[in-house]
């Protein structure tokens, strides 16, 4: 039996994923507070808090991060 060589890179290592993690959270925490910062500011911050995760973590997970986990794929590809 052969073993066929795939074109799969490895995971992420911790570090990697914590990089990639933070380059999507930032701008788009950034810009949600840009953007909903007056609507919200009456609010008290742990609600302003729940507003902005809610917001935030399906734009992360379903948004940026196939495109980060593409372009770290397209960079190894390249090594």
């Amino acid at each position: 039996m052969t073993i066929q060589p795939t074109n799969q890179t490895a995971p992420p290592s911790k570090h990697e994923l914590a990089l990639m993690i933070w380059i999507a959270v930032f701008p788009t925490l950034t810009v949600l507070n840009l953007l909903l910062g007056g609507l919200l500011e009456n609010l008290p911050m742990v609600l302003r808090t729940l507003v902005l995760a809610t917001i935030a973590v399906p734009i992360v997970i379903y948004g940026i991060m196939p495109h980060l986990h593409r372009a770290r794929r397209a960079i190894l590809a390249r090594r």
